[in-house]
């Protein structure tokens, strides 16, 4: 019984198919070699990640950075290899499930064992300037922070300067006589004179720091600009990274003097000290109505005195309210750590690690959709039709070969002659 003849698109599905499987044929020659570079590539950046992490640079940190590329290199090439071979190859829906899942798993692998260390070879020196350049900025503002602090703290100076000058005031209208109703330095003037010395003496103390305030500011501006040079100098990143440690411990000395330098908590103890450190002077009126005007007027004062003190203990309270800046350390990190931390900034340094260890995986699946591709030409067809002229020529060469094997080792046998049968002829 013969099979039915295919039909035209049949017959073209076959062609088809033998025509993929023909090129993969030829792929399949360089696709070996192809995996070879990218697992040598890889490992090249491998080793370059690996020494970046290993403080020691001698022989034995130089043979566990190369033993380490070198076994990502094989691991890789090996894995692609295996799933390049099998993974387009089975049929049944469970292996293809399992194959794909072992595939993912190798590939999580191999992005955490090599496509990270790619990522610092490419993008860790970017990476740990990147790392500067934000620990500059975190500096800066605790800087610009702590001045603006000091800066507030100086500006009690205009009411302590205003206290200062209404007590004055008062002093020399009782001078002439305008409050207690007596001309002249007496008790109530030699109060009033008290707590202008006082406060003078506090404006003068606030007057002396601004120098110091304006000299660590500038100081420290100054230390921010060769730290942004560092940033951006040519030169090894660790080096440079040595020289900006140096400075951001003097900038954070720097820092913690202009909190100090603060006059808000000296304002609001000599304001508490306005008012609750008075000593009264002894009343000297000539006489008890004297007196009785002195310690009148007194009291008002002390009314005056604890109102003013509680304005500028309010005023040094807000100052002393202000968030004050930002604690910030720099903290050295590896190009790999650095890498990690601002991964969202270097997308394009990942990506390309990633591509490199995973491209393989897009030509698996190539594979395997052409190998479902051809299979789907094939479907149908019996053996015979799927033989090209020269797959037959051959089997009939094949064939040939062998019928003349077999006559070589078998020869037929020789033909045997007849004989005449003699017969009797009957008695006459």
């Amino acid at each position: 019984m013969t099979n039915a003849p295919l039909s035209r698109t049949e017959a073209r599905n076959v062609r088809n198919a033998h025509e993929l499987e023909t090129n993969l044929g030829w792929l399949d020659t360089i696709t070996g070699t192809a995996l070879g570079v990218l697992a040598v590539a890889s490992g090249i950046y491998t080793y370059l990640g690996v020494s970046s992490l290993l403080d020691d640079n001698g022989a034995l940190s130089i043979f566990a950075a190369l033993a380490y590329s070198v076994a990502v290199s094989v691991g890789i090439f090996v894995f692609w290899s295996y799933m390049m071979k099998l993974l387009p190859v089975v049929r049944t829906a469970a292996s293809r499930i399992g194959l794909f899942i072992a595939m993912l798993l190798g590939s999580g692998a191999i992005i955490a064992m090599s496509s990270w260390l790619n990522a610092a070879a490419l993008a860790g020196a970017a990476a740990v300037e990147q790392h500067l350049a934000e620990t500059v900025q975190d500096y800066q503002a605790a800087l610009e922070r702590a001045d603006e602090i000091a800066q507030s703290g100086q500006s009690l100076v205009l009411d302590v300067a205003r206290t200062r000058q209404s007590f004055q005031d008062l002093a020399e209208q009782e001078a002439t006589g305008q409050l207690s109703g007596f001309a002249g330095q007496g008790a109530v003037f030699r109060l009033l004179r008290q707590k202008t010395d006082e406060l003078a003496s506090l404006e003068q103390q606030i007057a002396d720091q601004q120098p110091r305030v304006e000299a660590a500011f500038a100081e420290g501006n100054a230390i921010l600009s060769r730290m942004r040079a560092l940033t951006v100098e040519q030169g090894p990143v660790e080096a440079r990274s040595v020289l900006f440690s140096e400075e951001a411990v003097r900038l954070a000395n720097v820092i913690t003097q202009l909190r100090q330098l603060s006059v808000a908590p000296l304002v609001e103890r000599a304001a508490n000290d306005l008012k609750n450190s008075v000593v009264l002077p002894q009343l000297d009126g000539a006489n008890q109505d004297t007196r009785d005007g002195q310690q009148a007027t007194i009291d008002s004062v002390m009314t005056v005195l604890a109102q003013r003190a509680d304005g500028l203990s309010a005023a040094a309270s807000a100052v002393l309210s202000m968030e004050p800046p930002q604690d910030t350390t720099y903290t050295p990190l590896s190009s790999a750590d650095a890498v990690i931390k601002y991964a969202g900034n270097f997308v394009p340094s990942w990506a390309g690690a990633i591509a490199i260890d995973l491209l393989p995986a897009v030509l698996v699946l190539i594979v395997t959709i052409t190998q479902a591709a051809i299979r789907a030409g094939r479907e149908g067809a019996a053996t015979e039709d799927l033989l090209t002229l020269a797959e037959l020529r051959a089997a009939v060469g094949a064939i040939r070969d062998m019928e003349q094997s077999l006559d070589q080792r078998h020869p037929p046998a020789p033909p045997v002659p007849l004989k005449e049968v003699d017969r009797k002829t009957p008695a006459e």
